[in-house]
């Protein structure tokens, strides 16, 4: 007779051998196997069932929306690049108060609070781990300043782990540093933000954050492509006012000139604004240069020059 240990171990090593066995579909040798809602296991090509009770590891739980998932899940928080530990760490509450809502008494107050300030200073062990956690929390604060998503954050903290594994921090501001990976996860993304943008919401210069820049995209091999002027246009349009036939003859316009060889050399947001002043003419919608220069953070010298260059690419006077 065989004990309960012995019989487990067989059937965990069947489990094992069932799975090795299931690697591929008999029938079409397909490699393409699903698994279906009610446990079965199922070629995606051809439709035939391999497994009828295969184990399904997901919760016992079910959830039709955000917020019951929010609720019946048992689990943390997802891991994050945009903090130091990853979100690892434990936190000690500020409210004062035991699992029952009940205020605590002075001497655990007290001692509560000497908790709280040795548990902040261990979360980071060394000088590295203090410059990450400052850089991160620059990141996060000129993101939401920018209002760009939580890819783009999460983007940014990748490029400066990077940046920082590699050396390049040293000698550099660690502002600089963290702004040049905002900015370049900005491009990175599709998140059209001109280098203008990004130092108002900085604590360094604008000279400063393109030269660091250039070198962490250069040592770190980003191989980001230069901006389309078209991804400016709808946030452009959106903050002047203007209707959708005005953005789509913009883009009419971007492509022509283009295409003939106008855009190399010249700055997108510059480019992209003395477009929408062209279409806003041409479709008797006109703005003022004064205002899309404002709204472009470009000069109005820029916008003219630019324009009169679009025209006659296309052959308008």
């Amino acid at each position: 007779m065989e004990g309960p240990t012995r019989q487990r171990e067989r059937s965990l090593e069947t489990e094992e051998q069932s799975e090795e066995e299931t690697t591929g579909c008999p029938e079409c040798e397909s490699e393409n196997l699903v698994q279906s809602g009610e446990g079965e296991l199922v070629c995606d090509e051809c439709g035939l069932i391999l497994e009828e009770e295969h184990i399904d590891r997901g919760p016992e739980w079910r959830a039709f929306n955000h917020t019951e998932r929010q609720n019946k899940s048992r689990v943390g928080a997802p891991t994050t690049q945009t903090m130091h530990d990853k979100g690892l760490t434990t936190q000690i509450d500020w409210k004062d108060k035991d699992a029952y809502g009940r205020s605590i008494s002075s001497e655990k107050r007290s001692q509560m609070h000497r908790l709280r300030k040795w548990q902040e200073r261990i979360r980071t062990k060394d000088a590295g781990e203090r410059n990450l956690q400052f850089a991160l929390s620059e990141i996060d604060r000129m993101a939401s300043a920018l209002g760009v998503p939580r890819s783009v954050r999460e983007v940014a903290s990748v490029i400066y782990r990077r940046a920082l594994k590699e050396d390049l921090i040293r000698g550099r501001s660690i502002e600089g540093v963290a702004t040049s990976a905002l900015y370049a996860a900005c491009r990175q993304e599709g998140i059209p933000r001109s280098l203008d943008e990004v130092a108002e919401v900085a604590r360094v210069e604008q000279k400063e954050i393109g030269r660091t820049y250039r070198y962490i995209a250069q040592e770190l091999s980003l191989g980001l492509e230069p901006v389309d002027p078209v991804q400016y246009v709808p946030r452009f349009c959106s903050e002047l006012g203007l209707s959708e036939e005005v953005e789509q003859k913009t883009r009419e316009i971007i492509k022509v000139t283009a295409e003939k060889g106008m855009l190399s050399g010249k700055s997108p947001t510059g480019y992209a604004a003395a477009a929408i002043y062209a279409a806003s003419l041409l479709c008797n919608e006109k703005k003022t240069q004064r205002e899309v220069a404002d709204v472009a953070q470009v000069t109005e010298v820029t916008i003219r020059n630019r324009y009169q260059e679009q025209i006659e690419a296309l052959g308008i006077h």
